[in-house]
């Protein structure tokens, strides 16, 4: 500390002890809001990944627009009638958004989830209890199967943000499926035709009290979702990184794992997807990404 002293008065001779307690001050402030930025403020619960109590309290009424049951029924019909009798694999079961009405219509559910917390949310609603849970990632994690039917949904396999963990989720899911059995990926489409050249921010979306930033790293396909909120009169922000994913990827991983390509939907009708699919599709009763359904070869 010292030697930082010096060295101010030496730059700035006959600066005095005010002028130095001012620049100690500036360049602290500057600091901050800098290490605010970069997220270095907002710690990572080392067992609940970015899903820890804070966001596991609030994570329902956030995504309050994925319960409309204009989105969640057509889910739960067409995992429902995949499922039939047999029992089913939910990897980021969360707080059971999918998973609790699926159990009410007597599907066998055994989920995966990384965090405690968001695991203690669905415990805590009616039905949670009986739903069997491990706590652990789901890209290695190991339960008892087989199972007929593996899902992942609502852009989850983007919170695995390493090709080398994308690409182990499908083999961890092919090891726990029977054969024949098939796997359901939602996720959407990329949005990088939406990306200005040179840009790498895209607003998302912009209401009173709330804007949502993408962060696009193009060369490694990540994505750093910023999410910026006043509450109570203060600016809050969480980030999330993620790994956004191409069709074309997705079907090379199931290959890797021993599965192939079975079908695909721009928005969970029975359309055909197109290169112009993406999730913002809010049509009547459809998904809100691509789906993307994989069999089980070998």
């Amino acid at each position: 500390m010292c030697d930082v002293l010096g060295l101010i008065v030496w730059i700035f001779p006959g600066i005095g002890t005010v002028g130095i307690v001012w620049l100690i001050a500036s360049y602290a402030i500057v600091f901050a809001v800098r290490e605010m930025w970069c997220g270095r403020f907002w710690p990572v619960h080392q067992d609940d990944g970015y899903f820890d109590e804070g966001i596991a309290a609030r994570y329902d009424d956030d995504s309050a627009e994925m319960f409309d049951p204009a989105i969640l029924e057509p889910v739960i019909d067409f995992l429902g009638e995949m499922a039939g009798n047999d029992r089913v694999l939910e990897l980021g079961i969360g707080t059971g958004r999918v998973a609790l009405p699926l159990a009410r219509r007597g599907v066998q559910i055994h989920g995966i989830d990384l965090s405690e917390a968001m695991v203690a949310k669905l415990r805590s609603k009616p039905g949670g209890g009986e739903i069997d849970v491990t706590i652990g990632d789901f890209a290695t994690a190991s339960v008892d199967g087989p199972f007929a039917l593996a899902y992942l949904v609502f852009n989850t396999i983007g919170n695995l943000t390493t090709q080398d963990a994308q690409v182990a989720c499908f083999r961890n899911v092919a090891a726990h499926l029977q054969p024949g059995g098939r796997f359901v990926i939602e996720v959407e489409v990329p949005q990088l035709r939406r990306l200005p050249p040179g840009e790498i921010y895209r607003v998302f979306e912009s209401r009173d009290g709330y804007w949502g930033i993408d962060e696009f790293d193009v060369a490694n396909q990540g994505l750093i979702s910023h999410h910026l909120s006043l509450v109570d009169g203060d600016l809050e922000r969480f980030s999330m990184p993620f790994r956004y994913v191409w069709p074309a990827e997705l079907d090379l991983m199931a290959r890797l794992a021993g599965m192939e390509l079975h079908e695909r939907w721009a928005d969970g009708t029975e359309s055909r997807s197109r290169a112009r699919a993406t999730s913002m599709c809010r049509c009547g009763r459809r998904w809100r990404s691509p789906l993307h359904r994989f069999v089980r070869t070998r």
